[in-house]
């Protein structure tokens, strides 16, 4: 199964906004005092785990990781698992060692951010497993929480899916609004060519007849969104190798059994960072005497 060291050579770019992303959440809980960690004696240190109550994939070890930094540089850490690690209930994840106010702040913020990427790599986990005998590969969206699409995206990666575009300037992915705006796929293409001629130019397309108009404007990708089974065939046909070819819409893993994948490049869903339950997870805290 993927894990971190198979892509630690780009991890930093998913990293960017850590610091920033953990003080927001910080600033948001703790305002200017958490009056209920005032409850306990300054100097007093404890002891604490996070285990896992449900099976799932663990991602966002960075995040947990930073909460206590920004709070305390003393607190120790002890992980049990890797980002990517499938864990079972009743699992311990991570042990913390240090002052109980610090621990006690922290709590909330640093699991906040554990059980949802966590749910994000679990779903990425679900759709790779589905599509591991077939000959692609799925994508996710910009349809992210926001504020955590960098960490939603290090959650996919983590799961074993793929990356799509990050933002909005990475790609283009020209559609239905963009091209009436432009004026056709051939005028919307040639501005992109001409505006940024390194970034790729996918456009999505709902028929056929805008299909051949993607391959007549040279494309490199074509998106075909929400095509019945009849017509993403003859789509197939009809590009034959001459450009990459991703379809989308509504799908999720349940659906990939009555699927005809054949020819197909990609596959992305909104559905791997959008339809989420937190994996559920607690920390179990124990005031040294």
């Amino acid at each position: 199964m993927p894990n971190q060291n198979q892509f630690s050579a780009n991890i930093s770019e998913f990293l960017v906004d850590l610091h920033k992303i953990v003080a927001l959440a910080l600033e948001e809980d703790i305002r200017d005092g958490d009056v209920n960690a005032m409850l306990v004696a300054e100097s007093a240190t404890a002891e604490a785990r996070v285990i896992a109550r449900e099976p799932g994939v663990i991602c966002g070890r960075p995040w947990f990781d930073e909460v206590f930094r920004q709070l305390d540089e003393n607190l120790e850490l002890n992980w049990l698992v890797q980002d990517g690690d499938s864990v079972q209930a009743d699992q311990t994840l991570v042990e913390l060692r240090g002052s109980a106010r610090t621990i006690l702040t922290g709590e909330r913020s640093a699991l906040n951010f554990l059980q949802a990427l966590s749910a994000t790599a679990t779903s990425s986990r679900q759709y790779c497993e589905a599509v591991k005998d077939l000959n692609i590969s799925v994508l996710d969206t910009r349809k992210t929480i926001p504020g955590l699409r960098l960490a939603q995206k290090y959650a996919v990666k983590i799961g074993g899916c793929q990356n799509h575009r990050i933002g909005l300037y990475d790609a283009f992915l020209i559609k239905e609004n963009h091209i009436l705006a432009c004026g056709s796929i051939s005028a919307a293409v040639a501005q992109a060519k001409l505006s940024r001629p390194n970034l790729p130019i996918e456009v999505e397309t709902e028929n056929l007849d805008e299909v051949a108009q993607c391959l007549d404007a040279g494309v490199d990708r074509i998106m075909l969104d929400n095509f019945d089974t009849t017509t993403l065939r003859l789509a197939v046909n009809l590009i034959d190798g001459n450009a990459e070819i991703e379809i989308s819409g509504g799908i999720e893993f349940e659906d990939f059994g009555q699927l005809d994948l054949t020819g197909i490049d990609y596959l992305s869903s909104g559905a791997i960072t959008k339809h989420l339950t937190a994996l559920d997870l607690s920390m179990r805290i124990q005031l040294n005497k």
